[in-house]
C-alpha cells in the first residue's frame, strides 16, 4: 500500500450531541473518518512497516492530534498495532483478512521486521525456519549479529530433521501426537555429540516446550552454537515456522538463554498474530499434540 493525501487537513469540528445533529452532516463526519483512517493504512508499504505519528500526520496532511485519535480507534480495532518503539505498523487483524485470499501476507514479510527488531534488541543471530511438507524443515532467512564472532546460516532451503536442534523441536512439539510418534520411531541421527536421541527423553522435552513454547539446543545439532526456539502457528492455529536466537556458546551460558526464552517465544506469538494465529485456535493444536490420555 503506497501513501496518499487525504482531501481533509484540519480536524473535524466537535461533534454536537445525537439530539441536536443533522443526520447528513453525521453521515459525512462519519464517512470522513473512514477515509482519514483509509489514508492512515495506505501509509504503510514493505518499505515503510512501521511509522510514526509524525511521519503519518506528515504524509497524509492530517494534525498530530487527529492522527493520534484515529491511530487510537484503528489499534483498538487491531487494524494497527503499536512496536516496541512506539511506532506503528499494520495490526493483525489485516493481515488475518489478508489471509483469506484478497492480498498475500507472506512469512517473510510479517517476520522480518519482528526478527529485525529482536537482534536489534539482543544482537544475536535471529533464524527463520519453515515446516516442509515432509515434516522436516528448512532455513529462510536470518537476521545475522553484529558480533565479529557470531553464528552464520549458510543451508538455506536444506530438508534438516526434526529432533535435531531448537528450531525443529519447537515445531515437533506441536505437530499431531500421531505425527509425532511417528518421527520419533525413526533413528535419530546423532549430528553432534550432545544430539538428543532418545526418543524417551525426546518426549519429556517436547512436552515442556508445549508448555511454555521454548525450545532450547546446546550445541545438538552445530557443534559450539546454542540456540533458543519458539513456534510460529498460522490462522488455523497450526504450527507453520520457528523463530531462533543462535550463538556462540562461549556467549550463550545456560542462564542467558532461560533468560531470552520468554523474549523469543513473544517474539513468535508476534509473527504468528501477524498470521492470523488466534490464542483459541493454538490451544486447541496445541491439545492435539499431547499425549492421548489413557
Amino acid at each position: 500500500m503506497g501513501s496518499a493525501s487525504s482531501p481533509h487537513t484540519t480536524d473535524a469540528p466537535h461533534e454536537a450531541s445525537e439530539a441536536g445533529t443533522d443526520a447528513p452532516s453525521a453521515r459525512r463526519r462519519g464517512v470522513q473518518s473512514i477515509d482519514r483512517a483509509a489514508a492512515i493504512l495506505r501509509c504503510f508499504s514493505l518499505d515503510r512497516p512501521e511509522l510514526g505519528i509524525s511521519e503519518i500526520a506528515r504524509m497524509t496532511g492530517l494534525s498530530t492530534s487527529t492522527t493520534h485519535r484515529l491511530l487510537s480507534a484503528l489499534q483498538d480495532n487491531r487494524l494497527v498495532r503499536q512496536t516496541s518503539d512506539r511506532r506503528y505498523a499494520l495490526g493483525p487483524l489485516l493481515l488475518q483478512l489478508a489471509r483469506g485470499g484478497t492480498v498475500t501476507a507472506t512469512l517473510r514479510d510479517v517476520a522480518l521486521p519482528v526478527m529485525t527488531t529482536l537482534r536489534d534488541d539482543i544482537d544475536e543471530t535471529i533464524g527463520l525456519h519453515v515446516l516442509l511438507p515432509t515434516h522436516e524443515r528448512a532455513v529462510i532467512d536470518q537476521v545475522e549479529s553484529r558480533q565479529p564472532l557470531r553464528r552464520a546460516y549458510t543451508e538455506f532451503g536444506v530438508p534438516i530433521p526434526l529432533p535435531l536442534g531448537a528450531p525443529g523441536k519447537a515445531m515437533l512439539a506441536h505437530l499431531p501426537y500421531s505425527i509425532q510418534e511417528t518421527i520419533l520411531a525413526r533413528p535419530i541421527p546423532a549430528a553432534t555429540p550432545r544430539t538428543v536421541t532418545d526418543p524417551v527423553l525426546l518426549r519429556k522435552q517436547l512436552a515442556e516446550i508445549r508448555a511454555h513454547n521454548i525450545a532450547f539446543s546446546y550445541a545438538e545439532r552445530t557443534e559450539g552454537v546454542h540456540t533458543i526456539a519458539s513456534a510460529i502457528f498460522d490462522d488455523a492455529g497450526a504450527t507453520v515456522a520457528s523463530v531462533s536466537v543462535s550463538a556462540p556458546e562461549v556467549r550463550m551460558p545456560e542462564e542467558r538463554m532461560e533468560e531470552l526464552g520468554p523474549r523469543v517465544a513473544a517474539a513468535a506469538w508476534e509473527i504468528s498474530e501477524l498470521l492470523g494465529a488466534t490464542k483459541q485456535r493454538v490451544a486447541a493444536q496445541v491439545a492435539a499434540a499431547e499425549p492421548p490420555v489413557h
